[in-house]
């Protein structure tokens, strides 16, 4: 079993690992299944986390346990609030990795077993390829509306012009590729023409994901605080929410619902998030059973 289980005495250890493995099993159900983690399991890791902590502080006689938990809260709230505002993670992902930091704590002295730390770098490698996974289940599953997607964007008059620009950049970048006798240099400008063909294409890829299998229409009763809005909503000239948002509050909310039940707003369109609470369930497992992967390339 990888050391950093020993961080601490074993019994608050235990606890914490469990409490934590059940709020994330708990979460990934909820949000394969509504696309949302309710708040009271987030706070409830976020406050159970303090508040464990502070009674092990107590029962032990050392203020580590209560510090670890204030410190691994913070550097996770920052974490969060990052990937929150990249629109990489939705609220209820950045409210649970909040959790995990109370709950499990990091011991800024101990340079050599931090259990988060492990975990965010699985986090970020099991992320990628559930993404990536998650991404190829909804092209099977909506692929003739993918397919159509992703043709009339890549015939799009701006999506047309550029291809030719980059046409013309690879072009000279291939022309200078015989010309350069440097070899290096040519595997640089190789890499440069292969990193800028793939992007494209991958930027198309997920505009067409998102538009075929990501977006859907909701009555403004079935919106939820965070529901990521693709459109400005202007309600008689006023502006009310939209895509600046990142994320509509309750507050705009309410308005939406008593504009609807005035029958100014219909539907909605706003755009589904990967589920990815059930990742970092996933990166919870690995990095219990096979610890930090970096040590890997160290042994």
């Amino acid at each position: 079993m990888p050391t950093f289980f020993f961080q601490t005495d074993f019994l608050p250890s235990a606890i914490t690992y469990i409490i934590s493995f059940i709020a994330l099993f708990l979460g990934s159900i909820s949000d394969l299944k509504t696309r949302e983690v309710p708040d009271w399991l987030n706070y409830g890791l976020v406050f159970s986390g303090f508040g464990l902590n502070l009674l092990f502080s107590v029962i032990y006689s050392t203020p580590s346990f209560i510090i670890n938990s204030i410190i691994g809260f913070l550097i996770f709230f920052g974490i969060a609030y990052i990937m929150f505002y990249a629109g990489q993670w939705g609220g209820g992902d950045s409210k649970m990795i909040m959790g995990l930091g109370a709950m499990i704590g990091i011991d800024v002295g101990n340079t050599s077993s931090q259990f988060l730390f492990a975990f965010l770098i699985n986090a970020l490698l099991v992320g990628a390829l559930y993404g990536l996974l998650w991404s190829f289940f909804l092209i099977f599953k909506n692929k003739k509306i993918f397919s159509k997607e992703f043709n009339k964007i890549l015939m799009g008059k701006n999506i047309v012009k550029a291809k030719k620009m980059m046409l013309a950049v690879l072009i000279l970048l291939f022309i200078l590729l015989f010309l350069i006798k440097i070899y290096y240099i040519k595997i640089m400008v190789l890499t440069l023409a292969f990193v800028m063909l793939i992007t494209f294409y991958l930027w198309i890829f997920v505009k067409a994901i998102e538009k075929s299998c990501m977006y859907k229409l909701v009555e403004p009763p079935k919106l939820t605080e965070g529901d990521w809005i693709v459109k400005d909503i202007y309600v008689g000239g006023k502006y009310v929410t939209g895509p600046k948002e990142l994320g509509i509050s309750k507050k705009q909310i309410k308005q939406l619902i008593e504009f609807y039940k005035k029958r100014k707003v219909k539907k909605i369109l706003i755009k589904e998030g990967i589920p990815f609470v059930p990742s970092f369930l996933i990166a919870f497992i690995v990095t219990l059973m096979f610890g930090n992967p970096l040590g890997w390339l160290v042994v």
